[in-house]
């Protein structure tokens, strides 16, 4: 099974797509994290990252995707991916819908965890009280919260088209929400 967590920065999407992998033994391809173990690796398509990160530019969606490609194998050989931080705009939605399509796949559900922005702000303020990330103040959070509204959620509309959204409110305990993930993955 393929899925998407989808939903804005702060939701629950990594906290729960870790719970997944833990629960039912599928990938995560969580991009932001392939493409620091990209780098790290040294290998030519790291290097490429490495030097496209390094000069402060985006990553094209293409060597987003040959990340994504990489991983495929080992994602059917578990069971399932779950894609956690893209697609990110209606383009890389439809390139990740050809990847998959190529190995005979395609997305079977997009989970999308319902959260209040003002519970977003809260949770953003409490991890970077408890945890100091840099990309956790509350400026760089409202960037990010801004760059979903604008070009991720524009997602929601493509794939209601194709019935594969299942909303999930995201407001409870993680337990409350992963119980809720599992039931949105039970619809037919």
């Amino acid at each position: 099974m393929n899925i998407i967590l989808f939903g804005p920065p702060g939701c629950g999407k990594g906290t729960q797509s870790k719970r997944l992998v833990t629960e039912r033994g599928w990938v995560q391809l969580s991009t932001g994290d392939m493409l620091r173990e990209a780098k790290a690796a040294g290998t030519e398509l790291g290097q490429r990252v490495a030097a496209i990160m390094d000069a402060g530019n985006l990553v094209s969606d293409e060597i987003v995707i040959e990340l994504i490609e990489e991983r495929l194998p080992e994602a059917e050989a578990a069971g399932g991916a779950i894609f956690d931080g893209f697609p990110r705009t209606v383009a890389q939605a439809e390139a990740l819908d050809a990847a998959l399509a190529k190995r005979g796949a395609g997305v079977d559900a997009v989970v999308r965890l319902l959260v209040d922005d003002s519970e977003l702000v809260a949770r953003m303020e409490k991890r970077a009280a408890e945890e100091g990330r840099a990309d956790d103040n509350i400026d760089a959070f409202k960037v990010r919260l801004k760059a979903y509204q604008d070009q991720t959620a524009p997602l929601i509309p493509f794939y209601a088209r194709s019935g594969k959204i299942r909303e999930v409110p995201g407001m409870g305990s993680m337990d409350e929400v992963a119980a809720g993930i599992a039931a949105a993955l039970e619809e037919k």
